[in-house]
């Protein structure tokens, strides 16, 4: 059966910030690119409002024409290679991208000269790390400057980024940010532990005098709490100043899961926030593609697990010093250590999802039985939740 389903990867600045979604079409079973148009329509509810922009890459299969036969919204950033607009069929495309008048970005080739004389307007111009030595690619962002703004793709590390930074570009389309450049710490910082000791206490289900006492011994978390029960997202008619208050109006389950957000958020290393970024999207893919699969009382265990599987990162301490200090299921410490389990799969398809292997994200996606719309559905709303998270 035709499908096709969307990866992502986040556009990082030098700021460390994502600015930008890439989405990567990855066509299955004979699906085309008008196949793809349509399966990005269906996304309209869940599409990234606002000025970040959202980039689409169609990945393996040649850009045409048909790609953008959907009413795409203002921020879509469709990536064209020079090749497709001077090869056989690039008339028909050149001609579709003057009509429709999208925002684009050149993806840097051979062909390049030929693609900038067809009169077409480039917001971005789009560079391969692995294609290019840094020289290069300085002299290259040098030239290209008054075409586009700089961007680079298939960066594997923070080397690469760094040399890229320094070549000219603006951003980088990867995920060189999940893995750390130096080795875990022996032991979690005093606030990452008192998290945790909190947390422990909730999931024992200790009393709530136990859990006030717990949050008293550290001002910024009990802050945090405090700031959170009286945000405009809770809608109280009175502000909450009494952590006995706020624990009984949260509840142990939602205290619980603000908690795991609160802990994977607790970094200050300089990608925290695309570490956070992608955990809080995993978190919430995770949740999302469990209804109807799992008992509705293991919702927030693949919330948590989702959000937890960047705590090595974010936090700069091994996976199993992280989890031998917490009382947590054993089926999320298992798919936290690679070891299975029912959350397992989940949290593979999660990660699956930000590489760039559409059999393999279309594979995992059949074990759990979900199809392509299913699934790229779930990844925009996890999206838009990671956008709009705040703790």
């Amino acid at each position: 059966m035709p499908e096709v389903f969307i990866s992502r990867q986040p556009l990082v600045n030098r700021q460390s910030k994502i600015i930008a979604t890439r989405l990567t079409l990855h066509p299955q079973g004979g699906a085309t690119l008008k196949d793809a148009a349509d399966a990005l329509a269906l996304l309209a509810e869940f599409w990234p409002q606002g000025e970040k922009l959202v980039f689409i890459n169609c990945g393996s299969t040649p850009c045409d024409a048909s790609v953008l036969e959907w009413p795409f919204p203002a921020n879509a950033t469709f990536e064209v290679r020079p090749s497709t607009l001077v090869g056989t069929d690039g008339a028909a495309l050149v001609a579709a991208l003057k009509a429709t008048q999208p925002s684009l970005c050149m993806v840097f080739d051979n062909d390049a000269g030929a693609a900038l004389a067809t009169g077409l307007s480039f917001r971005f111009i789009g560079f391969d790390a692995q294609r290019y030595t840094p020289a290069q690619l300085k002299i290259l962002a040098t030239k290209t400057q008054p075409y586009g703004i700089g961007v680079a793709f298939n960066v594997f590390d923070a080397p690469t980024f760094q040399a890229g930074l320094d070549a000219g570009v603006n951003a980088a389309a990867s995920w060189f940010f999940k893995n750390p450049g130096k080795p875990p710490a022996k032991a979690l910082n005093p606030g990452q532990a008192q998290i945790i000791r909190v947390m422990n206490l909730v999931r024992k289900n200790a009393e709530v005098k136990e859990i006030e006492a717990a949050l008293k011994q550290d001002v910024a978390l009990s802050y945090k709490l405090l700031r959170y029960i009286n945000s405009a997202g809770f809608g109280l008619s009175c502000e909450i100043q009494s952590f006995r208050h706020a624990v009984t109006i949260l509840g142990y389950e939602k205290l619980n899961k603000w908690l795991s957000l609160l802990l994977a958020t607790a970094s200050k290393d300089p990608m925290a926030p695309a570490l956070m970024h992608t955990a809080l999207t995993r978190a919430r893919l995770m949740e999302l593609l469990s209804h109807g699969l799992v008992d509705r009382q293991e919702y927030d265990n693949l919330f948590i697990t989702g959000a937890f599987s960047m705590l090595d990162a974010l936090l700069g301490v091994s996976m199993e010093k992280v989890l031998e200090s917490m009382s947590l299921p054993e089926a999320i410490c298992d798919a936290l250590l690679g070891h299975g389990g029912v959350y397992g799969p989940f949290l593979e398809l999660a990660k699956v999802s930000e590489g760039e292997d559409g059999m393999a994200l279309a594979e995992q996606a059949g074990m759990l039985g979900l199809s392509a719309d299913q699934f790229n559905r779930a990844k925009m709303q996890a999206l838009q939740f990671a956008e709009t998270m705040e703790l």
